[in-house]
């Protein structure tokens, strides 16, 4: 895509793009959140994690009041995320999770997702991201299940009190880790109102997993997408990219996601890229409105093929969330 990156609004009517935190962890909180300002996005996926808002240091309270304020300067809106890697547990990635053997332990981190809408509440976000956790060695999938549901039923009260819909993300190698975990979930939940147990829809992890095109797997998910991460990736391998240097052909997918008439954010997810974070910022935003161009103009080839099934490689967490 070549040629001068058109104006705002951007041709994909509806769409609204952000840039998350985690891919910004060298920069203080503010300077973060002043760069994406000054690059024209529309908002921020905010990961708490200890340097940017902090969801165990005192005063989240007043803490959280602050930052509203900056957002509401700055004319960013937010999604909350919980994906910070070391926030709970300092020797465990991830841990604990929803999932984990000791109760306790799990109890830990549903206290964190509920502490997770209440900040987001009171920024005025419009979701609160989280994810199931890998199942624990020696545990049975039909245990695992039960653990998960189990542990979102306290989270699902607060976010029904709050206002704040969950958006559970699949994630590569972990127990739900498809749309189709995701309706099993929800089956197991009792099918709870959309407006309340939503879906974050990685459009990266679509490409490396699942059976159908990404801009298919929008299309699919719409009744229940309340969050959309963003990046590019490779079939089979769960590497989060930059923009150009994996698969995805993305002007159908922002089509598709304006086409469902999403209303969230659509946040690039780089969250092993913060050496180069505000650099990748700039890259990011032009490459998506030129994306948003693209899909907005008349169509004159034939969108490709489903891709092929993925390799067994791709259920291997180890990449790069």
């Amino acid at each position: 895509m070549t040629g001068t990156p058109p104006p705002h609004p951007h041709p994909a009517d509806g769409l609204r793009f952000g840039y998350g935190t985690n891919g910004l962890t060298d920069l203080r909180l503010d300077d973060a959140l002043g760069l994406l300002a000054d690059l024209d996005y529309a908002g921020v996926g905010l990961t708490l994690d200890h340097m940017h808002l902090d969801p165990l240091a005192p005063d989240l309270v007043a803490r959280t009041r602050q930052v509203a304020r900056r957002l509401d300067r700055l004319g960013l809106t937010a999604t909350v995320e919980t994906g910070a890697r070391y926030v709970l547990d300092p020797r465990h990635k991830h841990g604990p999770s929803l999932l984990d053997p000791d109760p306790e332990r799990r109890a830990a981190r549903v206290r964190l997702l509920i502490r997770a809408v209440q900040v987001a509440a009171d920024l005025g976000a419009h979701a609160v991201h989280c994810f199931s956790g890998i199942t624990p060695a020696g545990t049975s999938d039909d245990t695992a299940w039960q653990r998960l549901a189990d542990a979102l039923g306290p989270v699902l009260d607060a976010a029904s009190g709050a206002g704040i819909p969950l958006a559970v993300e699949p994630e590569p190698g972990h127990l739900l880790s498809s749309l189709a975990d995701f309706h099993r979930l929800r089956h197991a939940l009792d099918d709870p109102e959309p407006g309340l147990l939503g879906l974050t829809l990685d459009i990266g992890h679509c490409q490396c997993l699942e059976p159908l095109p990404p801009a298919d797997c929008v299309r699919a998910a719409a009744p229940w997408l309340r969050h959309v991460q963003i990046e590019d990736m490779r079939r089979g391998v769960h590497e989060h990219l930059p923009f150009g240097d994996g698969e995805i052909d993305f002007p159908p997918v922002l089509e598709a996601l304006a086409a469902v008439g999403y209303q969230g954010l659509t946040v690039v997810e780089l969250p092993r890229h913060s050496h180069a974070g505000p650099d990748l910022a700039a890259r990011s935003i032009d490459f998506l409105r030129r994306a948003a161009a693209a899909a907005a103009a008349p169509v004159t080839a034939t969108a490709g093929s489903a891709p092929a099934p993925a390799p067994a490689s791709a259920a291997a967490e180890g990449g790069t969330s």
